[in-house]
């Protein structure tokens, strides 16, 4: 089907969307082209509206041919099957998307202002583009919403090239179309009126849907469904931590620092392979620990270029000495911050990232007073280092994850204060329900224990 125009394709695609309405969705238009489209869908759905902005990666001398797709928070997607094509290394491509990235950020900029990005935790997110081709931008896209948190990810368009629908499911839960056409061509062939969208028009589809929407959008908390934690009223502090020491040189990652009064302790959390401080999964584990009164830090483990190297490459994300070093420098910058310096820290690490905990806890056994690793990947630290950690350890794994299972029982013997707890049923990421809260009942009752202790570090040994 031909589509007359941006907002008519957007009155269409509503009206597959309209079973969503109950979920009072939050709809991210992708700058440009989607963002007319998608201020149609959220008027249609009474949603609120945000911008998501997305890069193309071009190729050298063909900037029309799509490599990948970088998009605001440094989600990144590259069609490595591309790369040989148009002969380009990935050393060539991640420099070619961080030049794009400083273009995300300025646009960012320009379109939001200082107005805050939506809060998407444990919400149902609509990623809405004029049209999808190869996917790359649409995949990158909802990358960068399940980083923010979305419970739930549809990628909608008017029209999406039949042959790309598939490649989408691997990062959406849901892909929706008007049309799945085959051939597919160029997306502008598919409007009779295809204009160039400007940043002013983006901009003034925003400001009217922030003119639109009700003072209370969500209705009340029955916008959250399945396992999703309801809000946390502590108030997050972002930081900027520093590092140095590195072979990368020195630099400085990104974090949220809150301390709820009276606090009786501050666990520094961890991310695993390819995440971040908005990992979902680590973000209801620190909700609880704030509820048993222990301080939270959330941090990058990568800078922003670094995390688009490495969305590339995947590389970073098993370089445990890099990330270990990282760990240590946020837990120092913690030691020394008047506001928590008085407080007992621990690390609370998940997959790749609970190597790194145990690794700084080896390098800092005066500093660290309790480690939790929720499906963490021990073997990733040398047993002579894991002998060195002094501070009590628990190693929480799913029973139905073999593998790790038996890595976590080889690296408990090389742990003089560890112990395992397994819990029945759950797998790698912790998915089944009850699972993650499970592991984050396990981990608050270990904090709140080894971290209200006075104990000196060679008593505290599990009982």
């Amino acid at each position: 089907m031909v589509f007359e125009d941006r907002r008519q394709a957007g009155r269409l695609l509503a009206e597959r969307l309209e079973r969503l309405r109950a979920r009072h969705p939050v709809v991210l238009g992708l700058a440009r082209g989607g963002v007319p489209v998608a201020a149609e869908v959220a008027r249609a759905l009474g949603a609120e509206l945000d911008v998501l902005v997305v890069r193309k990666l071009g190729a050298p001398g063909w900037p029309e041919y799509a490599l990948g797709a970088v998009a605001e928070g440094g989600a990144a997607c590259v069609r490595h099957e591309a790369l040989g094509e148009a002969g380009v290394s990935e050393e060539d491509v991640a420099a070619i998307a961080e030049r794009e990235a400083a273009e995300v950020g300025r646009r960012v900029r320009l379109y939001r202002g200082d107005r805050p990005a939506l809060e998407l935790a444990g919400r149902t997110v609509i990623v809405v583009d004029d049209g999808v081709a190869t996917g790359a931008t649409a995949r990158a896209a909802a990358r960068a919403a399940r980083q923010r948190g979305a419970a739930r990810v549809i990628v909608a368009a008017p029209v999406i090239a039949a042959a790309t629908a598939p490649e989408l499911r691997a990062d959406a839960d849901e892909v929706v179309a008007v049309d799945l056409p085959e051939p597919f061509m160029a997306v502008g062939l598919w409007y009779r009126r295809f204009p160039q969208v400007s940043d002013d028009e983006v901009v003034a589809c925003l400001h009217r849907a922030g003119e639109e929407v009700a003072a209370d959008p969500w209705g009340g908390d029955d916008w959250l469904a399945g396992d999703a934690e309801p809000a946390d009223p502590e108030e997050a502090r972002t930081v900027v931590i520093p590092f140095d020491g590195s072979s990368r040189g020195p630099g400085t990652l990104d974090g949220e620092l809150s301390i709820p009064e009276g606090a009786t302790g501050l666990v520094a959390l961890v991310h695993g392979s390819g995440s971040s401080r908005r990992s979902p999964r680590n973000r209801l584990v620190a909700a609880a620990l704030r509820r048993a009164g222990i301080g939270t830090l959330l941090f990058d483990l990568l800078t922003p270029a670094e995390a688009i190297e490495d969305e590339v490459t995947g590389r970073l994300r098993f370089d445990v000495g890099l990330l270990a070093g990282r760990t240590a420098a946020a837990l120092r910058w913690l030691g020394a911050l008047p506001g928590t310096r008085a407080l007992r820290l621990g690390c609370f690490g998940a997959s790749t990232g609970a190597a790194a905990a145990l690794a700084a806890a080896a390098e800092l056994p005066e500093q660290v007073a309790a480690v939790v690793s929720r499906g963490g990947r021990p073997d990733l630290v040398p047993a002579a280092t894991l002998e060195r950690v002094r501070a009590p350890v628990l190693l929480v794994v799913g029973a139905r994850d073999e593998e790790v299972l038996r890595l976590n029982r080889a690296a408990l013997r090389h742990l003089s204060g560890g112990r395992l707890a397994v819990v029945p049923g759950a797998t790698h990421l912790f998915e089944e329900p009850g699972a993650l809260d499970a592991a984050a009942r396990l981990a608050t009752g270990w904090f709140a224990r080894w971290l209200a202790t006075a104990a000196a570090p060679e008593a505290r040994a599990p009982a």
